[in-house]
This record gives structure tokens, C-alpha cells and sequence, in this order.
């Protein structure tokens, strides 16, 4: 395994050449073009990296992912959906159109800024900072590192910058679908972006997916597994923007990525896989590492379907 990582990193550490970091979010146009890195961890615990694994990068739309299980876990399937869809888009992660045509005027789905600023507001507590821990306190139980936090900068450089995610908000309030202070959701959303991992807390996450929802150490559940499913599913159909019916076909395990370059995937009752390459394609997907997950894929017959 170590050695097929470190092959198939060298050789489409080229595809970084072809696409651009992101610079709408003018701390995130700091990032590194030419990093490619990838962690692997089996459902035994054994660990593999390869290439820039211990790059830090903030998860932004990867969070999307632990905000919709745990909004799923405090408010039950019915709830979560009379507010957010379940169908996938062929628009953009920040479109707003499909808002203002369809009836109710409710996100597609929860992978979406629209949908995943919904399932923010789902998440109790009596402030921002409440809400915010128990989100970091559930990717702390997920990857096992307890020191993983938010980066400041990048919170700063997306509220300032945010506005289309600020139009979103109080577009879905006027439509009843969020309630509640609209500002405190946004800062909840904002932060929830900015949480800054490496790879390997990348891949634990995703490894307690593909277990399921139970810690690959002691088998204990973390999440259950009817949340665990919904979330995959969504990966599956919605996960990498409107390139997931792509990446279905070439790839063909659950993914979610975010425009810091990060790809959390996984492979049910098998992998969890983290990846990094913060040069983007035109969809806002890390560049080299689709393309990484496609040679990896074929090479050990990762697909589900």
C-alpha cells in the first residue's frame, strides 16, 4: 500500500499544474498550488500517508458532511428534511437560483451553502460558541485528536467576503426555512468551515464512516447507523458539487470536498481516505486529488458500484 500511495502521488502531482487555488475567500489564495497528499487508514487501524499529508488546510465544505449528521442526530430525519431536499443539483455549491424557482423555496439538499447553512441553524445551544463545540466535539471523538480547532483567518477572511452565504441566509429566513438570529448562524457556519485538519484526521473521519458510525479502535458507536447511511448517500449523489455524477463513474465511493483543497472519501467497511491538493478545477474540486481517487480506485477496485 505505502509504496502503490507514493506512485500514484508522484505521478499526478503534474494535474496541480492545471488548476488555481481558491481566491474568493482571500485566505484560502494563500494556499500551496503544488501540495498533493493523501492518508489512508484501514478499519484495523493501520495508518498510510503519502506526499504533503501533514499540509494543514481548513475543511470548509467537508464539514458540510459532520454538520448534517449531527443536525440529523439532535433532530431526527423528519425534522431535518421538512427544511432541506434530498435531490442533487447540477448548479453550483452557491447558486441560489433553484431557491427562487422552486416551490417550497427549500435547498435541494443539504451539501449545498444553502442546505448546509439550513442544518447549521438545526444545531441547538444558547450561543455560537456552544453550537460550534459540539461540532469540533464531534470530529474530536471521529479522528481522535482533541486539538483540532478552528483557523481565525480564515474565519475572518470568509465572514468578511461572505456575502452571497449572507444573501442565502436571509433569503431562507424570509422563506421560513431558517428562524432565529441569522447572524449567529452565519458565525456558527463560518467557523464550522474554518476547522483546520491535516489528512490524516481527514481519513478517521471517514473511516468511522466506513465502519458504520463505530470507532475503528473499540467498535463504540459514535454515530448511528441510520445518520451514517443518510450521509453516505449524499456523498455519493451530491458530494463533489456538480461533478458527482462524474466522480460516481470514475471513482465510485462516497466523497465530499471542499474548496480548501481537502477530500474526505470512503470506502464502506473497508477505507477511510484523506486527501489534499488545494489547486482547483473549474468545479471547485482539488484537481490532482480527483484525479489521485481515480488511480486509486482503479487500482484496488474501490468502486460500490
Amino acid at each position: 500500500m505505502q509504496q502503490l500511495l507514493n506512485t500514484l502521488v508522484e505521478r499526478n502531482k503534474r494535474w496541480t499544474k492545471e488548476g488555481k487555488v481558491a481566491t474568493y475567500i482571500p485566505e484560502l489564495g494563500k494556499g500551496d498550488p503544488s501540495v498533493l497528499g493523501i492518508s489512508i487508514i484501514d478499519l484495523n487501524g493501520n495508518l498510510y500517508n503519502a506526499g504533503d499529508y501533514k499540509y494543514k488546510f481548513t475543511l470548509q465544505s467537508i464539514t458540510k458532511v459532520v454538520t448534517l449528521m449531527l443536525a440529523l442526530i439532535e433532530n431526527g430525519k423528519e425534522k431535518v428534511f421538512q427544511y432541506v431536499g434530498m435531490e442533487p443539483t447540477g448548479d453550483p455549491f452557491n447558486s441560489i437560483i433553484k431557491l427562487e424557482t422552486i416551490k417550497p423555496s427549500k435547498p435541494l439538499n443539504p451539501m449545498i451553502n444553502a442546505g448546509a447553512i439550513t442544518t447549521v441553524s438545526l444545531i441547538s445551544g444558547e450561543s455560537p460558541e456552544e453550537r460550534l463545540h459540539k461540532i469540533l466535539t464531534l470530529i474530536h471523538k471521529m479522528t481522535g485528536n482533541y486539538g483540532i480547532t478552528y483557523n481565525e483567518k480564515v474565519f475572518q477572511s470568509e465572514y468578511q467576503t461572505g456575502d452571497l452565504n449572507k444573501a442565502l441566509a436571509y433569503f431562507l429566513r424570509t422563506h421560513n426555512v431558517i428562524t432565529g438570529d441569522i447572524e449567529e448562524h452565519l458565525e456558527v457556519y463560518f467557523k464550522q468551515s474554518s476547522i483546520e485538519v491535516t489528512t490524516e484526521d481527514v481519513a478517521k473521519i471517514g473511516a468511522v464512516i466506513a465502519n458504520d458510525g463505530k470507532d475503528i479502535y473499540n467498535n463504540q458507536e459514535i454515530i448511528p447507523y441510520e445518520v451514517v447511511r443518510i450521509a453516505k448517500t449524499f456523498m455519493v449523489t451530491c458530494g463533489m458539487y456538480n461533478a458527482s455524477g462524474e466522480f460516481a463513474i470514475n471513482v465510485g465511493i462516497p466523497a465530499k470536498s471542499g474548496v480548501g483543497g481537502g477530500i474526505l472519501a470512503t470506502v464502506p467497511r473497508r477505507f477511510g481516505i484523506g486527501v489534499v491538493g488545494p489547486a482547483l478545477d473549474e468545479k471547485g474540486n482539488s484537481i490532482g486529488g480527483v484525479k489521485l481517487l481515480e488511480d486509486l480506485s482503479q487500482k484496488l477496485d474501490l468502486s460500490i458500484f
